[in-house]
């Protein structure tokens, strides 16, 4: 007992300095998988909730930035009548934007409450709207402007003559994409944004915002934009309702060299992008002939093509790199189950879950590919990692008692930082009280930068060591303490092993 005793006092001093609260109950437990990540949670401005989108703008992809809105403790006054583009949320929204891991207040204009960031490019310049103290008449909802925030500053981008607009992407040549509404009334506007007049997609550089015009109805939205110039997005293309949908078709198209290109559907009367690569493939999905099936899509070269499913009616497309690898989601016969997919080659790969269904959002210039896989009970949803014909629980590559139970991610970018949202204890709905976070992955070559997300957090795993190094029969001194090192090098705690 003595023995154990000294080797039980030389760990627990080291602990105490070195090792953050991450085992529970005493039960010395750990995943040994790899690669580890470094959780940062995003936290908020005083309210609820913080979260990042579905999407590829949120999460700059070469650099770590991360952009979005967080809830300050200030109720809107607007509400209920804010702006459906926050939500329903009774709580001032402001933008941010993250540099490795903090988060800055982006405010909103002068005259207004809320606001939020969409994207942001690799400069830090972030493109998002903000609503500027004024009410839509048409509509009775708070007006919101597309702005863009380049250091501590703030530009509106106007409109097309309309009361509303919103930017959603942002490269960085620092020309921005959205909607912006002008004055002409029209009944379909809902179906793309909030207004009561005609929405077009633009394009805003050198300080004017130019209108791109539609596919030849009505209204249209830009969505996603490379760093060719190249912009995605949706347009009605006639202005007659469809008998099967009830409003014109509306098709994807690519915005290139100064025209916008219709990119079809498979047969039916909807489709909607959803990436778009910096080759110009354009992905989504696509109803067919009889508006009863949806398919993912992919679109190169002026050809549409179905990626299928996995023998049911519904699938989509929701990211594609730049080698043309695309992910998303389709179904099994039925229409009850579906899980994540990878496409590549002309050969339609199913990922796999973590006991019920699963759905890929992103894959980054390495083939890592994030989503969302709901367990065995089929209602609980985790964050997962695809990578090496493998699928991982996020919640069991970060340390246990991190904070957040991580629910969702949708981007990962090429450095193989993930951006999601996950639930703090006692928060069982992610859009209530839910807070985004940053998986930051650990370099196996530099163990001490995961060792440092660990400092200055409490320590409660004194009986786990202690039931640990107490010797069993006649171990020697070295005999403990290889197995207290050798328990410790498999929970990445190596300055506390040595």
């Amino acid at each position: 007992m003595q023995l154990g005793g000294r080797v039980i006092f030389a760990v627990l001093l080291s602990a105490q300095t070195l090792v953050p609260q991450f085992l529970a109950q005493g039960d010395l437990t750990a995943n040994a998988k790899q690669p580890w990540y470094r959780l940062v949670d995003m936290g908020t401005f005083g309210g609820p909730v913080s979260m990042v989108f579905g999407g590829a703008g949120n999460l700059n992809q070469q650099q770590t930035l991360v952009t979005s809105c967080a809830d300050t403790s200030l109720l809107d006054p607007n509400w209920p009548n804010t702006n459906p583009f926050f939500g329903d949320d009774p709580y001032v929204q402001h933008a941010f934007r993250t540099r490795r891991g903090s988060l800055h207040d982006l405010g909103a204009l002068p005259a207004g409450t809320s606001s939020c960031g969409q994207a942001i490019n690799s400069g830090g310049v972030v493109a998002g709207f903000s609503t500027n103290g004024e009410i839509d008449p048409l509509t009775g909802f708070a007006q919101i402007h597309a702005v863009r925030w380049q250091g501590e500053n703030i530009l509106d981008l106007g409109t097309l003559g309309g009361n509303e607009s919103y930017a959603n992407f942002i490269n960085d040549r620092g020309q921005i994409t959205g909607g912006a509404l002008n004055a002409i009334p029209d009944p379909f506007t809902s179906e793309l944004f909030i207004g009561a007049t005609q929405v077009h997609a633009f394009l805003w550089e050198h300080g004017a915002m130019q209108d791109l015009g539609t596919l030849g109805g009505p209204d249209s939205s830009g969505y996603y934009l490379n760093e060719r110039g190249e912009i995605a997005g949706q347009s009605f293309t006639n202005d007659v309702p469809n008998e099967t949908t009830g409003i014109p078709t509306l098709d994807p198209f690519l915005w290139r060299n100064g025209r916008m290109l219709d990119l079809g559907s498979l047969g039916g009367t909807f489709g909607v992008p959803d990436a778009l690569n910096n080759h110009g493939q354009v992905v989504g999905g696509s109803t067919l002939a009889g508006e009863e099936a949806f398919h993912p899509f992919l679109w190169e070269k002026g050809t549409i093509r179905d990626l299928g499913t996995f023998g049911g009616s519904f699938g989509e497309a929701f990211g594609i790199n730049d080698d043309g690898a695309i992910v998303g989601k389709a179904y099994f016969p039925g229409d009850e189950r579906w899980d994540a997919f990878v496409w590549r080659r002309g050969v339609l790969t199913d990922l796999g879950n973590l006991g019920c269904t699963s759905t890929a959002y992103s894959i980054n210039a390495s083939g890592q590919i994030v989503g969302t896989s709901r367990l065995a009970d089929c209602q609980t949803v985790h964050a997962v990692l695809w990578e090496s014909g493998s699928i991982d629980d996020l919640n069991n590559l970060i340390p246990p008692g991190s904070g957040l139970e991580l629910y969702e991610t949708h981007s990962i970018n090429d450095a193989g930082v993930i951006a999601g949202n996950g639930l703090p204890p006692g928060c069982d709905d992610v859009h209530v009280c839910g807070h985004a976070y940053i998986l930051f992955p650990c370099d196996e070559d530099r163990p001490a930068e995961c060792k440092n997300e660990f400092l200055g957090q409490q320590l409660n795993i004194l009986p786990a060591v202690r039931k640990l190094a107490a010797p069993q029969g006649s171990e020697s001194r070295a005999t403990i303490r290889n197995r207290v090192r050798n328990r410790l090098w498999r929970l990445h705690l190596p300055g506390l092993a040595n």
